[in-house]
C-alpha cells in the first residue's frame, strides 16, 4: 500500500514544478482543491499578443488546458485530453493576470468531465471550457477524496 500524501496542494505544486511547459510558459498553480483547481498566467503583451493587439487565442487555450491535468491530479488521476471545447466571450487587450477555475463534473473509471471558466484581472468572464479527459493512470499517493 502506497502512503498517501497529507498536503495534496503542496504535493501537486511540487509535482508540476518539474513540468517544463508550465514553468517555461509561466503558468502558476494558485489553488488546488479536491476536484478543482485555479491556474493563472500573467499576460505580457510583448509575448502573448498577436498582430491585432489582443492576446492570441492559443495562449488562452494553453492556459485552459493547463488546469486539466492539475484538476485530474487533485483526485489522484493522471489524465489526457480527449475532447476540448472553449467558448471565447472576450479577449485581453492589455497585460494582467488571467486565471482559470475548474471543477470535475463526472469522475469515472476511464473518463472525467471537467468544466472551467476563464476570468481576467477584473474577474470578468472571458471563456467557458468543457472537456472530456481519458484517465490514463493513477497517482496512488494522492487520495481520491480529501
Amino acid at each position: 500500500m502506497v502512503e498517501q500524501v497529507k498536503d495534496v496542494p503542496a504535493y501537486i505544486r511540487k509535482m508540476y514544478g518539474y513540468n517544463s511547459f508550465m514553468t517555461n510558459f509561466g503558468v502558476h498553480i494558485d489553488e488546488v482543491t479536491c476536484g478543482g483547481a485555479v491556474v493563472s498566467l500573467e499576460i505580457d503583451p510583448l509575448k502573448h499578443f498577436n498582430h491585432r493587439g489582443i492576446c492570441h487565442g492559443g495562449v488562452l487555450a494553453a492556459l485552459a488546458d493547463s488546469v486539466l491535468g492539475v484538476t485530474g491530479a487533485s483526485v489522484g488521476a493522471a489524465v489526457a485530453t480527449l475532447n476540448f471545447s472553449m467558448n471565447f466571450i472576450r479577449n485581453v487587450h492589455s497585460g494582467g493576470r488571467v486565471y482559470v477555475r475548474s471543477r470535475i463534473r463526472h469522475n469515472g473509471h476511464k473518463t472525467m468531465v471537467i468544466e472551467a471558466e476563464m476570468y481576467d484581472a477584473d474577474d470578468t468572464l472571458m471563456a467557458t471550457i468543457l472537456t472530456t479527459m481519458f484517465v490514463v493512470g493513477r497517482f496512488e499517493e494522492i487520495p481520491a477524496k480529501w
